[in-house]
């Protein structure tokens, strides 16, 4: 397959200036499969909550392993890319993505349905960072934003669609189907890549820090575990505490084996940028109220005011719209203002959406929720596009591939932490204040608190980084 693949230079020259948006335009319909496979799940917690007659906090693991794996996995796509080309390490992962949904279509067990998600999630997570490394590498600073916005576009259309797409196909053929949704898009991917990206270069690289990824993967885990653990173990178990030293000790070895590797699969010297370490903690922040509030919503529709999964999709869908809507304007805002002024002003305006479901959860009418997520979205369209410059604005050439993966390695991670905290916090208050109105509407009133609470954390980073005009 390989084989017949022309090289960059002679694609370039083939299809002149347009050639860079094809190659961004195909990764973006191969990370569309991945996203789809992370957003179009939420909407099957309550039918697996009945089906394998589980509790919320177990049933999120199908979640959480996948935004697990998702998050270790991206940690070598960087080297990955240097070292098989963009071509190999793309259509691998989306063969990957097409087996694991196969898989999941036809699981039986939820523990079959784990692992489904957990293999989704790592074809997901080496397909994330590709569409930013490229985009830094293709375009010049003076249309990044643009670039950002058009591929952005491609990848809310997921999220835009997939709480609908997914709702009406629950109803209609069970929670099992869910896991087919990407595949169409991926094997689109598959085949364009195969036809139009260049063949990979042979170059040498640096040897893969392989003890580095065990020591974050075991971290990742660990923190994970803590956060569930403060629920099925209580705050003041051994158990629960022994994961959270575990998890900041392996940081600590880390950070030791990473100042004596020059190679280092995160390299510690790129922390030393007051903006690209601020921003990192953006990223982990809003990581987590998007995944977060991505989970929670529908659950919340479904789980307190009685809407069925296809109603809960189609009330989501004007958000996903409006999120579709906002960010080529964003785009383009951040090749002519601050990315980071940008990026404070969606924060602000994603963080005040959830205030309706706090103060007013248990008398939300139809109009007031769709409001408040196209709100929400707006906020979070801004977002997109500009986060990224802003935060990698400084890096240098060499080290864009390696800082894109940390700022969506803490996305990502955010994302893992939210979603876990998110359920157990749920969980824990609707057995504390009960599981029947009202007390259930107050527990999830306390856990869209807790989404504002965070992106108001973020907003205060934010406000330490470095501006940056683009004139």
């Amino acid at each position: 397959m390989f084989k017949s693949a022309q090289s960059f230079e002679a694609l370039s020259q083939q299809y002149g200036a347009r050639y860079k948006w094809m190659v961004l335009s195909i990764v973006g319909i191969g990370t569309i499969a991945g996203v789809l496979c992370t957003s179009s799940f939420n909407v099957a917690v309550p039918a697996l909550t009945r089906d394998f007659h589980l509790g919320q906090d177990r049933v999120q693991w199908a979640m959480t392993a996948f935004l697990a794996a998702m998050t270790i996995s991206m940690l070598p796509a960087a080297w990955l890319m240097e070292r098989f080309g963009l071509r190999r390490v793309f259509t691998a992962s989306l063969w990957l993505l097409v087996l694991a949904s196969i898989a999941g279509f036809l699981a039986k067990s939820f523990t079959l349905v784990v692992i489904a998600r957990l293999l989704q999630g790592l074809a997901a997570g080496v397909l994330q960072p590709l569409g930013i490394m490229a985009l830094m590498r293709l375009f010049p600073p003076d249309v990044q934003g643009r670039a950002s916005g058009i591929l952005i576009v491609s990848i809310a259309f997921a999220p835009a669609i997939a709480p609908s797409i997914s709702g009406w196909m629950l109803d209609q053929f069970g929670w099992s189907a869910i896991f087919l949704l990407s595949v169409p898009f991926a094997l689109l991917a598959i085949f364009s890549a195969w036809k139009w990206l260049p063949a990979p270069q042979q170059k040498p690289v640096k040897p893969f820090d392989w003890l580095g990824l065990v020591y974050l993967a075991m971290a990742t885990i660990s923190l994970i575990e803590f956060v569930s653990s403060l629920h099925h173990s209580g705050l003041y178990a051994g158990w629960t505490w022994s994961h959270l030293l575990l998890a900041v000790g392996l940081v600590v070895i880390y950070r030791r084996h990473a100042r004596r590797l020059p190679h280092a699969i995160i390299q510690l010297h790129l922390f030393d940028k007051p903006t690209f370490s601020r921003g990192t903690w953006v990223a982990f922040a809003y990581g987590f109220g998007l995944y977060a509030s991505t989970y929670l919503i529908p659950v919340f529709l479904q789980h307190t005011l009685a809407y069925t999964a296809t109603a809960a999709g189609v009330l989501l869908l004007p958000s996903g719209i409006a999120l579709v809507l906002t960010i080529p304007l964003a785009g383009r805002m951040a090749d002519v203002y601050s990315p980071r002024s940008i990026t404070l002003w969606g924060l602000w305006v994603f963080g005040l959406s959830f205030l309706m479901f706090v103060f007013a959860a248990h008398t939300l009418q139809y109009w007031e929720i769709v409001a408040a997520t196209v709100v929400g979205r707006i906020g979070l369209g801004l977002i997109l596009p500009a986060l990224n410059l802003a935060t990698l604005h400084e890096m240098e050439a060499h080290e864009l591939g390696q800082s894109s993966v940390v700022v969506s390695y803490a996305r990502q991670l955010g994302g893992v932490v939210g979603v876990t905290m998110i359920a157990v916090f749920v969980e824990w208050r609707e057995h504390v204040l009960g599981s029947v109105a009202p007390g259930i509407f107050t527990a999830y009133a306390q856990g869209f608190l807790l989404l504002s609470s965070v992106f108001f954390l973020a907003i205060v980073a934010a406000l330490g980084m470095k501006d940056h005009v683009r004139r």
